[in-house]
């Protein structure tokens, strides 16, 4: 979706004059390598090497970092030096999740040269431990000051480039990968200094291509926007689906469900019986149900001074406790199965608030709070329960702001535009993958790092 303000940056006479371009951001195509090499891998930690080998198999090319800056250079046949001034880096994989004491975080200075090579839209993703299952105070502030370190990098780096940060717990070489894979692809487009933690409950895709294959997903609020695409990505990596919307969007529902070949149900998410009926619908049609992405929700904006019953009310009853409700039928034992994922949409304003949306941000803070108690208890059972928090994604909703607003918005973040459904989409699409089994009772913001919140 082109704006008033990209249009004109982009112009003949701002290129002329040198006005900065934006970046077009590299994403996910079925089949394409997961970024362009090569990578570099370094770092002190136990998975350097599993990492090195990896990529290697997957073709990526390795490559060796500089000389000066560096202690020593990655022991690896055959890789790219990047000594030459003009070779270039696609991604810089470093593992410290041994380290212990504020002096091994030296390491990372070493990669600084190889930051500087980054091709546009590369890659720097840090490994670290979970500082949740530590106790040393020096250990822990450690390894905390490895976020710390991610998040500011990601709002240094430019063209399209991101970093992200991977916390591992126990032997997590599973989960390890399915993250890194992530963050390194063209799914991560829009996900920029983010922290994913991943356990040893790890598995692997049978199918890199269509890793949803004999996969049933139910995706609410399908007829439009995010919620259109989140059905046509998951049915593009294989799965069936069942896409739900409200009788009023029925014309759009249709076509939806008619160009992925899934199905439409028409019901209010809002219904008492929602849950059942989903489930219903779900299970005599194909059996089983092994995905469901609770993506439908509303705004109905306006400051808390002025906010009628009304408007707090709706967007509370459809953005959180119809999710509730719908999970006591969805979540039953002859509901979501075992090793079943579900995944909820909230936004960067249930974590950073917004101005005009005190029910809107109560509604998906809620959302963030249903999803780490509710992963807890289903987690016994194979489910993973996770959100995803969009920022400024450019939709029908998003046109509608206003303009001023609207254009700072775009901008207030570490790549400096609005995202697009499709990224959205892209992180749900990982996360309900086997390959994430990992990954839950976790929010991941596809917000391009926006500068309000964490």
């Amino acid at each position: 979706m082109t704006d008033l303000l990209t249009t004109i940056i982009t112009s003949p006479v701002a290129k002329k004059a040198g006005v900065p371009q934006p970046t077009p951001l590299r994403r996910y195509e079925p089949g394409a390598p997961v970024c362009e090499g090569p990578v570099l891998v370094t770092g002190t930690g136990p998975y350097a090497a599993q990492l090195r080998e990896w990529a290697g198999q997957l073709g990526l090319g390795l490559a060796v970092a500089p000389v000066e800056g560096a202690g020593t250079a990655d022991p690896t046949a055959g890789a790219t030096s990047l000594n030459a001034p003009n070779e270039k880096v696609g991604a810089i994989v470093v593992d410290l999740s041994d380290a212990t004491d504020p002096g091994d975080l030296a390491v990372l200075r070493t990669v600084a040269p190889s930051v500087k090579r980054l091709r546009p839209n590369g890659r720097v993703v840090v490994v670290g431990t979970d500082p949740a299952g530590l106790s040393d105070p020096a250990h822990v502030a450690t390894q905390r000051a490895l976020e710390g370190f991610v998040r500011s990098l990601g709002k240094e780096l430019r063209a399209g480039a991101t970093a992200n940060h991977v916390l591992v717990r126990g032997e997590a070489w599973d989960g390890l990968r399915s993250a890194v894979e992530f963050f390194l692809s063209g799914r991560s487009a829009y996900v920029d200094g983010q922290v994913v933690r991943v356990n040893d409950a790890g598995g692997a895709n049978s199918d890199i291509l269509r890793p949803l294959e004999g996969k049933v997903a139910l995706v609410t609020g399908a007829a439009r926007g995010i919620g259109a695409e989140i059905a046509a990505v998951l049915a593009r990596d294989g799965a069936t689906i069942v896409a739900v919307d409200v009788p009023a969007a029925g014309e759009s529902l249709a076509r939806v469900a008619n160009e992925i070949r899934g199905t439409a149900l028409h019901l209010d998410v809002t219904s008492p019986d929602a849950g059942a009926r989903m489930l219903e619908h779900t299970r005599s049609r194909y059996g089983r149900l092994d995905i469901v992405v609770h993506n439908a929700g509303i705004t109905r904006d306006k400051l808390f001074v002025n906010m009628d019953e009304s408007r707090w009310d709706s967007v509370l009853q459809v953005n959180l406790r119809s999710i509730l409700r719908m999970n006591e039928a969805i979540l039953r034992d002859d509901g979501l199965g075992e090793g079943g994922r579900m995944v909820c949409l909230a936004s960067i304003a249930g974590i950073a608030g917004n101005r005009g949306q005190t029910n809107y941000g109560a509604s998906k803070a809620g959302v963030i709070g249903l999803v780490t108690s509710t992963a807890a208890q289903v987690r016994d059972r194979g489910i993973t329960v996770n959100a995803v928090a969009p920022g400024f994604i450019e939709t029908d909703m998003t046109a509608r702001i206003p303009f001023a607003t609207r254009e700072i918005g775009r901008r207030m973040n570490s790549l400096q535009q609005g995202g697009l459904p499709r990224d959205v989409a892209e992180a749900i699409a990982w996360l309900v993958q086997p390959g994430a089994a990992a990954v839950t009772g976790q929010v991941v913001r596809v917000c391009g790092q926006s500068l309000l919140g964490a």
